[in-house]
């Protein structure tokens, strides 16, 4: 049999990890459901033909599949199928799909599994849980669902154990225009360069412009555009200073001051207006958000998204949408090292066993306890209690449960922690609140 080896980019987590990501998640569902966002499930894979038409190299990014049985003989006019790379592609398709069973604005949230085949590193991988959500309507998509939905995020950030963060938010129509009004046209070209300023720096942003076709003089203008940062609306001020006339520059300008105002008013400090952010992938058309950990800036982008207008679209009917989306597993994998599990299992109660013929009665204390939402097992052997005790603290169980039988004449628990032993019922017992559930601990 040949040797067991990992497969880099598909994360695995030990239990006490995946008590953590469980966490994260029931934290960022019950926040997106608090919200009015309702859950929906995707297949895993899509036509590779809609999948490559999305964005930047996205085709070199999808993980094709087929049946190893298919053999030559398979059916020319099947489709070619790949693993979906992010869950907003597949979404827009479920639209059109279901838009007849749907009712609009359609809010909806995701927490699936996406691949990508991309150089595994730091943070990144090819196997990964994404946390989306999206608004969608008919032909017109309110401008305030723009502000929404960063407001969601920082309600979902702000209760969980990952330190101080900031939500960076653009228009996309503001370097359009910008780019226009100074003789670009390549707009999607200088887009994805801008995107990359936080990576490359400044220097190799202007020579990756001018080599792309920019002017220096062109390439300057934009860059400084990009450098513009506030956490106001002062930007429109040093926008307009740059002296670049465009009607579309004047638009973003106006929806991206009115998504700070919101975010000023309801979440203020965390979100500031960053008008290098662009997003590489073309199906953006408004607003785009990027989220960074404070004092991890380099590490990138945490949580992302923005407005798209026409990547749901049968022809006839548009339903354009805004979505934002959180990298689960990049946002675990930068904050997991600082964080811990009270217990590695969600058994609270480890039910003793004074001799096997006692399995029964143990079973049914554990059944009585379970009926009142405290997890719990039995010891797997009657061995002497001390073993079972032992077992139960590997485990990282906090309690023991001593069942009537021979020379105890009452159940007793004890908390194998403090060695406090006390006379209990099965029917009325309980833990303290903090020990009933694994705790995230930072």
């Amino acid at each position: 049999m040949s040797k067991v080896r990992p497969i880099s980019g598909f994360p695995e987590w030990l239990p006490s990890e995946r008590i953590i990501e469980q966490h994260f998640q029931d934290v960022i569902r019950e926040t997106f459901e608090l919200h009015g966002f309702a859950s929906i499930q995707t297949r895993a894979v899509e036509p590779i033909e809609r999948l490559s038409s999305q964005g930047e190299d996205t085709d070199k990014e999808i993980y094709a599949i087929s049946r190893l049985a298919a053999g030559s003989d398979a059916s020319s006019r099947d489709p070619k199928l790949g693993l979906h790379f992010d869950l907003t592609v597949p979404f827009a398709r479920y639209v059109l799909e279901n838009a007849g069973k749907l009712t609009f604005p359609f809010r909806r949230y995701q927490i699936q599994q996406v691949w990508r085949g991309e150089r595994p590193q730091e943070g990144r991988y090819r196997e990964f849980t994404q946390c989306d959500i999206d608004i969608v309507d008919v032909g017109e998509l309110a401008p305030q669902y723009e502000a929404e939905l960063p407001l969601v995020i920082a309600d979902a950030f702000s209760k969980l154990p990952i330190g101080p963060f900031r939500i960076q938010v653009n228009n996309r129509k503001i370097p359009q225009g910008f780019y226009l009004g100074i003789g670009i046209t390549d707009v999607q070209a200088m887009l994805r360069i801008v995107d990359k300023l936080d990576k490359i720096g400044p220097d190799a942003v202007l020579q990756s412009m001018v080599a792309a076709g920019a002017s220096a003089e062109q390439a300057k203008a934009a860059l400084a555009l990009a450098q513009i940062n506030t956490p106001d609306e002062s930007f429109v001020e040093q926008v307009q200073a740059l002296g670049v006339q465009h009607e579309t520059l004047t638009e973003g300008l106006a929806e991206l001051a009115a998504v700070i105002r919101v975010g000023a008013e309801h979440a203020s400090g965390l979100m500031v207006a960053d008008l290098k952010v662009a997003r590489g992938l073309d199906y953006y058309t408004g607003t785009v958000y990027e989220t960074q950990l404070i004092g991890s800036e380099s590490y990138g982008s945490i949580c992302s998204g923005g407005r798209y207008d026409a990547l749901a679209s049968d022809g006839r009917t548009t339903y354009p949408g805004v979505g934002i989306s959180i990298g689960l597993s990049r946002l675990l994998a930068k904050t997991m090292p600082t964080l811990s599990a009270s217990r590695s299992t969600p058994s609270c109660v480890l039910v003793a066993l004074a001799d096997e013929s006692d399995r029964a009665q143990g079973m049914a204390v554990a059944a009585a306890l379970r009926r009142r939402s405290i997890a719990c097992e039995v010891a797997p052997v009657a061995a002497k209690f001390g073993k079972q005790i032992m077992f139960a603290q590997r485990r990282g169980i906090p309690f023991v449960w001593f069942p009537a039988s021979g020379d105890q004449s009452s159940n007793s628990v004890k908390d194998i922690r403090s060695g406090e032993q006390v006379e209990a019922n099965p029917a009325s017992w309980l833990p303290p609140a903090d020990d009933l559930r694994p705790r995230v601990l930072a």
